[in-house]
């Protein structure tokens, strides 16, 4: 990441605190399967006492969360591993084994409500949590983007072939997730020409 961020305004003259880092990758396994991996390492400026691990030094994780979620082309949840490799209390780890819950799940809509009723509260991670929501749409990125890539492997234009849900005919789910994808926008109109809804004209 650069720093500063260049495409902000100026900040104010300031002191470092807190960074939090997070790293998604997906990738498709050999036996056709996908893996979405997530970490997210939290950091402070500035040395802190803490009761189980002594004083935490500048620098040094105050949270490192791991997460590998196995998905299946359908989304399904075929396997998961978590783990906590640093945490500010000795039995934050001990909740990981809860997370198999999220085993035959579906990362689809309704992600959120499936992990706020699975592993929630007392019952999950917060920050494991907040990594899956993120996981979710690294999810879609992933195995959308390497159907685009067969397609374009196999010569087929992006309007050919199965949309992105796969299922020929089937409106991808994508539309209208955000302003660049509205069923009524050029974006869609170009490359999603059958699910394309011309826009309502304004009464004058």
């Amino acid at each position: 990441m650069v720093e500063p961020l260049r495409s902000l305004p100026e900040a104010a003259p300031r002191e470092p605190l807190h960074t939090r880092r997070y790293d998604f990758r997906g990738y498709r396994r050999a036996d056709g399967l996908f893996d979405i991996e997530g970490r997210m390492v939290d950091t402070k400026d500035y040395a802190f006492p803490n009761e189980w691990r002594g004083v935490v030094e500048p620098g040094a994780p105050v949270h490192d969360m791991i997460i590998r979620l196995t998905l299946d082309d359908h989304f399904t949840v075929m396997d998961i591993a978590v783990v906590t490799a640093a945490s500010p209390f000795s039995i934050c780890g001990d909740i990981t084994p809860a997370f198999d819950a999220l085993k035959g799940a579906t990362v689809a809509k309704g992600w959120s409500r499936t992990l706020r009723n699975s592993v929630s509260g007392a019952h999950g991670c917060t920050h494991h949590v907040e990594m899956l929501r993120a996981m979710g749409t690294v999810a879609f990125q992933t195995i959308y983007g390497y159907r685009e890539k067969a397609k374009r492997d196999a010569g087929l234009a992006r309007h050919e072939g199965p949309p992105a849900d796969t299922s020929p005919g089937k409106r991808p789910g994508f539309l209208d997730t955000c302003h660049a994808l509205a069923s009524d926008g050029e974006v869609v109109r170009t490359h999603w020409p059958a699910f394309f809804v011309p826009p309502a004209k304004s009464a004058n």
